[in-house]
């Protein structure tokens, strides 16, 4: 079943490829940033991290296992598995979404604002912020995937679909990851 893509496909995977390295280029200027600043006033963000950060983490690993199953269903051609393993990847995005929020609500309850005299502190909102943003982004082309598997797109599209889904979901994954222990580690 593994087929030629045709070079429209082989040039939008590329631009996403290229995507997922700027991306990975602005959040290690986000962190580079957060260790010069947290060298010259002596301190992190003096933050105990909400638990909720932790939960969201679970919950976006356990999203990337349910994708990596709907992948696995796609290649086989088992389009209701597909459909239950993007279903409940979709809902974790859309959970880890939610868990973000109440974790800037937790934070915001402690005293620590967006604007204030920590730029460390700042950083803890912008980094989740615009990792936040890539999961609405994720989860749209999660959704495209999903929507395929509805309407019955050919099985070369499906797996082309899930493949972008893929790279894209599990790049936020592993992106958070980092993003959460380097926060925890620096505080």
């Amino acid at each position: 079943m593994e087929q030629e893509l045709p070079p429209s496909l082989k040039a939008k995977k590329f631009i996403l490829w290229l995507f997922v390295v700027s991306s990975t280029i602005m959040f290690g200027g986000f962190t580079s940033f957060y260790i010069v600043f947290a060298a010259s006033k002596g301190k992190g963000h003096g933050l105990v991290l909400p638990d909720v950060f932790m939960y969201s983490t679970a919950v976006l690993v356990l999203s990337s296992i349910c994708l990596f199953f709907a992948a696995k269903a796609v290649r086989n051609q088992n389009v209701q598995t597909q459909k239950i393993f993007l279903s409940a990847t979709l809902v974790l995005g859309l959970v880890f979404a939610w868990l973000q929020i109440d974790a800037w609500s937790a934070l915001y309850q402690t005293g620590a604002t967006l604007v204030n005299n920590n730029a460390a502190i700042s950083l803890i909102y912008i980094v989740s912020g615009m990792h936040l943003l890539h999961i609405v982004a994720g989860l749209c082309f999660i959704a495209i995937s999903l929507f395929g598997a509805f309407s019955n797109v050919p099985a070369q599209k499906a797996v082309y679909r899930i493949e972008i889904a893929s790279i894209f979901w599990h790049f936020i994954d592993i992106l958070w990851i980092y993003l959460y222990v380097f926060l925890l580690l620096n505080s």
